[in-house]
């Protein structure tokens, strides 16, 4: 794996100096995610997956052209830890078998495969267990060459991974951070596959749903997005907005070398960056937003506001501040806010 990258800037406490002091799981708030959440390292030396086409699988015989996929399958430069303690607690996973692989392992996959999906779960879990009142959302949205047994294996090693913190599937609007925080759930996990009503920790996938815009425009992007947003229901599920851009196939030839960030995300993310300033949470506001190299330039501080009274609202602790495990949910002007619903906004 490459160096570790520079991490981003972790400031993001609200304007009393303490960041625990309000609830960060409801409807007053706006909430990080990252794309591709689990991209941040591909092996080039596995097969090509097999959400790839059979002419890309042609090619990725030739060397070179592995290293070429990395630079466009690659979209996050931070580990899940390193996520996590920078505030994102909203995760855009897919994953996939790997053929060949007797032990019918999963694994996270963007056009080569990632790590074991069962070390990023104990990664993340890590996280949790250090910070009790911390809550993620896991969502499997894109599942490859997975059978039946494939699921079973992979569903098992989330109940492994997490235990008494998966959140059961409910009303989105009967949850609130105080009965998450009684009943210890701190992992909501989406399945975008029928298997989820075998379950009751698995939520169906339509509960948070995440229009794509597939365009490499900033203007049709944020069209896109302005439009999503005004058409969302604004009762009985989440909303992920997708603030990417997606290379065409043009594109990846004309910005080879260059990678999807240089080619793509460096040049447009001043503009991405200055619609997400401008948004505001509530009903038919946003509320959840991914973003691909969410270390790079000022994207984690577009959730704090400028005015110091309100940032207390957008409050996404970061775990060198937060609440040791023996310490109860803060009481102190907070209470009406700890029995609002968990929309993340």
């Amino acid at each position: 794996m490459a160096a570790e990258p520079a991490r981003p800037e972790p400031v993001l406490r609200n304007g009393r100096g303490h960041n625990s002091e309000r609830p960060a799981y409801h409807k007053k708030r706006k909430k990080k995610g990252s794309h591709d959440s689990f991209s941040y390292w591909v092996d080039e030396k596995s097969p090509v997956g097999p959400d790839q086409t059979p002419a890309i699988k042609r090619l990725a015989r030739i060397s070179l052209v592995k290293k070429l996929m990395k630079k466009w399958s690659v979209t996050q430069n931070l580990t899940f830890r390193e996520q996590l303690d920078a505030g994102i607690r909203y995760f855009d996973l897919r994953v996939s078998s790997k053929p060949g692989d007797a032990d019918q392992e999963i694994y996270f996959i963007h056009g080569l495969f990632g790590i074991r999906v069962w070390d990023g779960l104990m990664e993340i879990d890590s996280f949790l267990t250090q910070h009790p009142q911390e809550i993620v959302f896991l969502d499997f949205n894109h599942f490859y060459a997975m059978d039946e047994a494939h699921h079973k294996r992979l569903i098992l090693r989330i109940q492994e991974a997490f235990g008494n913190k998966l959140c059961s599937a409910c009303s989105v609007e009967s949850m609130t951070l105080q009965t998450l925080w009684e009943k210890k759930s701190q992992v909501l996990i989406f399945y975008h596959c029928p298997f989820y009503k075998q379950y009751p920790f698995l939520w169906p996938g339509k509960k948070i749903p995440a229009p794509w815009a597939n365009t490499t425009s900033v203007r049709k992007l944020i069209l896109f997005l302005e439009t999503t947003l005004s058409e969302r229901s604004p009762h009985g599920s989440f909303h992920v907005s997708q603030a990417i851009l997606t290379p065409r196939v043009k594109t990846i030839a004309r910005g080879l070398v260059g990678g999807l960030k240089n080619t793509l995300v460096h040049r447009n993310l001043p503009a991405i960056l200055d619609w997400v300033k401008t948004q505001k949470p509530g009903a038919l506001g946003v509320n959840i937003i991914t973003s691909d190299f969410v270390d790079l330039v000022k994207y984690l501080q577009c959730f704090l506001p400028q005015d110091h009274s309100q940032r207390s609202f957008l409050n996404f602790s970061h775990p060198g501040q937060m609440l040791p495990r023996s310490s109860s949910p803060p009481q102190d002007h907070a209470s009406q806010d700890h029995e609002r619903p968990l929309t993340l906004l």
